[in-house]
């Protein structure tokens, strides 16, 4: 049984392991790429329904891990494969999702249940399967409705790395990037070592202090799940290291945080945007790029014209928004080397049109570096 926080019901089969389990309920729209999904640290604390009909046909591996584990509170699918059919298949999906201890359900009107979210946005709800099945309707809508929302919560300390690791330069070794784990994908880390970057992956709870003494030559904020506003501690190191002159990319949670320590607000979308087709514009180029997305939150700034920072950063603009609701997807720094996108330029497992971000990262942090050089001459 699905329950949704205003008392609607939907009846399946389980899926995965039994028994019960709660999140904000949210959809995600990539027809591939389910496992990539489910090991999104962003997704923690979220029951995910994919809207395409034919869930794990390619099986699972070990190479499509995002991270070491699944995060989604639940799983809803409507028909679960049989039987996978693919060459680089390890497992089946539902022996992950049993492993992780991820309650789901399947045989479900994901149609119905994902037009009924986008009328009435992401709300709380619940799966109850096996003993928790013959709960009275009022035993679980109240569990529903006693669970935790997404506004106001702050998640990343779940996500996080614990200890902090390194990752070594590929190739040409240009400098180092001290990464702010709040929900780091493993793709992305690849990226950055490949670029050139020493990768030094911290955790959450680190300090400006200790950041500085990295002698970092960039930060990096990574996605991650959680409500933006309830993560003064991040927009504050943010602020202190961005004003040491440190240059600055960010993605996702890391592009809420950059419009936050800017002087800007946040606010909760209906119910977000979320899988690996999500049109966006990029406003330097008028190019529109298909990416990958997962966020429920957004930064609330005009997309049109030059905005002055309210903390003292100097002129902002919007670089990227979205072509469906003309959300704010990317945000540039005109004074300071800091720049920031919504979406996942890792492109696990979406389209590669957003992957030239990290080398113009690269190229961002080179010119930083040469021009320190010259004017230390």
């Amino acid at each position: 049984m699905l329950v949704l926080e205003d008392g609607t019901r939907y009846v399946g089969r389980a899926y995965g392991s039994q028994g019960q389990t709660l999140g904000e309920i949210v959809f995600a729209t990539g027809m591939t790429g389910y496992q990539e999904t489910l090991t999104d640290p962003s997704y923690a604390g979220q029951i995910v329904l994919m809207t395409a009909p034919h869930i794990g046909n390619t099986g699972a591996n070990d190479e499509d891990m995002e991270s070491s584990r699944i995060w989604v509170s639940g799983f809803v699918v409507r028909e679960p494969a049989r039987a996978p059919s693919n060459f680089r298949s390890q497992r089946t999906l539902d022996a992950d999702l049993e492993s992780g201890g991820v309650v789901g359900i399947s045989g479900i009107d994901t149609r119905a249940i994902t037009r009924h979210i986008r009328s009435l946005g992401a709300m709380r709800s619940g799966i109850f399967s096996g003993e928790s099945y013959a709960l009275s309707e009022g035993e679980q809508l109240e569990l529903v409705r006693g669970g935790a929302s997404m506004r106001g919560r702050n998640l990343s300390d779940e996500v996080s790395t614990v200890e902090p690791y390194s990752l070594p330069a590929k190739g040409e070794r240009i400098g180092s990037v001290a990464v702010l784990d709040l929900g780091v994908k493993t793709s992305t880390l690849n990226y950055l070592a490949e670029r050139g970057f020493e990768v030094f992956v911290l955790p959450q709870s680190v300090t400006a202090e200790h950041v500085l003494s990295l002698n970092p030559t960039a930060l990096f904020f990574s996605n991650g799940p959680g409500d933006p506003a309830a993560s003064d501690a991040h927009v504050t190191l943010l602020q202190e290291v961005m004003r040491a002159g440190v240059p600055y990319f960010g993605i996702c949670f890391g592009n809420q945080l950059l419009g936050r320590a800017l002087g800007f607000s946040t606010y909760k979308l209906p119910f977000g945007h979320r899988g690996i087709n999500q049109p966006v514009l990029d406003k330097a180029t008028g190019r529109v790029e298909i990416t990958s997305q997962n966020h429920g939150f957004a930064v609330d700034m005009p997309i049109e014209g030059i905005s002055e920072s309210k903390t003292g950063f100097g002129r902002v603009e919007v670089s990227h928004y979205s072509l469906n609701d003309q959300v704010v997807e990317g945000i540039r720094c005109l004074d300071i080397p800091a720049f920031s996108v919504q979406y996942h330029p890792e492109s696990a497992a979406g389209p590669h049109d957003a992957n030239y971000l990290f080398d113009r990262f690269r190229d961002v942090v080179v010119a930083h570096a040469a021009a320190g050089a010259g004017d230390a001459k």
